[in-house]
């Protein structure tokens, strides 16, 4: 009795450290960390200060990204969340399929996430596959990072286009589109 208690005590923290530590070493930030779009408030100890997007903003860089694919004949969905991966905006473009306004939304969501364009985040399913099986998230191409100074405060998703690349593409217009 004692043998099997130890045996199943045994695989479970074998289990359990195995799925921690893929997660914990491939969820990181790549190599250096960002920069923080967050500051102490001078006034209280107790609060932080943290840089937004304006609905505005959001807005128009859906629009920037929208106007992107349809330069190109493409009928996509736009989505742009904040840092906290809640939804600001969505576009859905005419003639978008069904299943591209909920990944436009999935994509903006992994790319603030992680901070990363979501073409690169695909990759890191090859060393830790269970990466995708994190509620909300979506690996494929098409979504990208809003930074100030390094640090995520949005991120654009597109779905809809042939190709992740070309979701990507119009999504990174959305991002240059808030340079101007």
């Amino acid at each position: 009795m004692k043998k099997k208690l130890w045996i199943g005590a045994a695989t479970a923290a074998v289990v359990a450290a195995g799925t921690f530590g893929a997660v914990s070493a491939n969820a990181s930030a790549p190599a250096a960390a960002p920069a923080v779009a967050m500051k102490k408030d001078a006034a209280s100890d107790n609060l932080q200060q943290s840089t937004h997007l304006t609905i505005e903003a959001a807005t128009e860089a859906a629009q920037a990204t929208l106007e992107a694919a349809e330069k190109e004949n493409q009928r996509v969905s736009v989505a742009v969340v904040d840092r906290n991966g809640n939804t600001i905006v969505t576009l859905r473009g005419d003639g978008a399929g069904p299943q591209s306004y909920e990944s436009a939304v999935k994509k903006a969501f992994t790319a603030v996430s992680w901070n990363a364009p979501t073409s690169e985040l695909v990759k890191r399913l090859e060393t830790a596959p269970n990466l995708k099986d994190i509620p909300g998230t979506l690996f494929l191409g098409g979504g990208a990072p809003v930074q100030v100074k390094g640090a995520p405060i949005a991120g654009i998703g597109v779905a809809g286009a042939p190709s992740g690349d070309l979701d990507e593409k119009f999504a990174r217009a959305g991002v240059a589109s808030l340079d101007n």
